[in-house]
């Protein structure tokens, strides 16, 4: 059978405000509808899946529970153990390990004074675990594990207080903290209705953003691929990249009256921009029926339209934002008509 290519996005990471923490992502052109698709996926896949390292338990010397204080420390053992979780671990094997923290006299101790196994690192050296007095002598062992998400204290079934006074804790292991997407609408050639996709991805520092893009598209792959009852349709061998292209289009009439904007994007029905029925049937009523009538009207001028309120506006300004328009753009048809002519100009030559 003879299948119809797919549009095959390019990726291209915002080097411009990159750092080990934070990275955006840009993918376009996607087809249409692939953009919350494919965004919200990534997004919760990774949220759930990426693999981190956490402590899970502690043995603080002199002290046999949770609820017990801590001689010469200021805070109390609960306290310690909340700084204990603010630990950002990162784990270079992905194996289980150990750390050492002992000081002594008056001070702070921080992070910075762990010693860890040769495969563990503890980023935030700044990080404060307990306050000390002049007679204090601070002595923990911690213990790391990697795992995904979030996990209970692992206490032993029936034993309150363990052998070797050992301490159970919470753990997150997930090193994100945040990841978001953005949607917009983009252009292919005539069509203007391709997604373009913008993923901001913010972790703690213990894994890149661009390994959790990797890890992450490795689990959703990995699962897909179980869906398939027969051999995979060859989409990457039959379709062709379409970035090069977007990008020719982009740049035409850069200094012209549509401000780098496709001159034919203006010309198009408003249909095509998908407002809702309400907002759609309003500007028909009030006989805006291309783009060019819209974004020459101002804020003031939409609000006049009969049953058009603020909402609408907020809709219309939105999606006209998505395609790189804006209402009070006074884009004058006959400057559009020019600019249609002096590049048939160009393609001729």
């Amino acid at each position: 059978m003879n299948y119809k290519p797919l549009t095959l996005p390019s990726l291209s990471w915002n080097k411009k405000v990159s750092s080990e923490t934070f990275g955006e992502l840009v993918v376009q052109p996607l087809e249409p509808g692939f953009g919350i698709t494919l965004g919200n996926a990534l997004r919760r896949v990774v949220l759930a899946s990426v693999e981190g390292s956490a402590v899970t338990s502690v043995i603080i010397k002199g002290v046999n529970n949770e609820f017990s204080t801590i001689k010469g420390v200021n805070e109390d053992t609960l306290n310690v153990l909340l700084n204990i979780k603010g630990l950002i671990v990162r784990n270079k094997t992905g194996a289980v390990g150990r750390m050492h923290l002992q000081v002594k006299g008056e001070g702070v101790a921080k992070a910075a004074d762990i010693k860890a196994d040769e495969h563990l690192e503890v980023l935030n050296k700044d990080h404060v675990l307990a306050n000390l007095g002049r007679d204090a002598d601070l002595d923990i062992e911690f213990f790391v594990e990697t795992g995904r998400g979030y996990q209970t204290a692992q206490w032993p079934f029936g034993k309150s207080i363990q052998a070797d006074h050992r301490i159970y804790i919470d753990a997150m292991f997930s090193p994100l903290k945040r990841v978001e997407y953005h949607i917009e609408k983009t252009r292919v050639g005539q069509q203007i209705d391709y997604d373009k996709l913008t993923m901001r991805i913010y972790t703690n520092g213990a894994m890149s953003p661009q390994s959790v893009v990797h890890y992450g598209t490795s689990v959703i792959r990995t699962q897909f691929e179980h869906f398939l009852d027969v051999a995979e349709i060859p989409f990457n061998e039959i379709s062709t990249e379409r970035g090069d292209e977007q990008e020719f289009v982009a740049k035409v009439d850069t200094e012209g009256p549509t401000r780098g904007l496709p001159v034919e994007l203006f010309l198009k029905p408003i249909d095509e921009l998908e407002f809702s029925v309400r907002a759609h049937n309003c500007l028909i009523g009030a006989g805006i029926r291309r783009v060019i009538d819209l974004v020459n009207l101002t804020d003031e001028d939409v609000l006049k339209i009969k049953n058009f309120g603020r909402k609408s506006l907020r809709e219309v300004k939105e999606i006209l934002s998505a395609f790189g328009l804006h209402l009070g753009m006074n884009v004058k048809e006959l400057d559009l008509k020019k600019a249609i002519k002096e590049q048939e100009g160009k393609n001729k030559i």
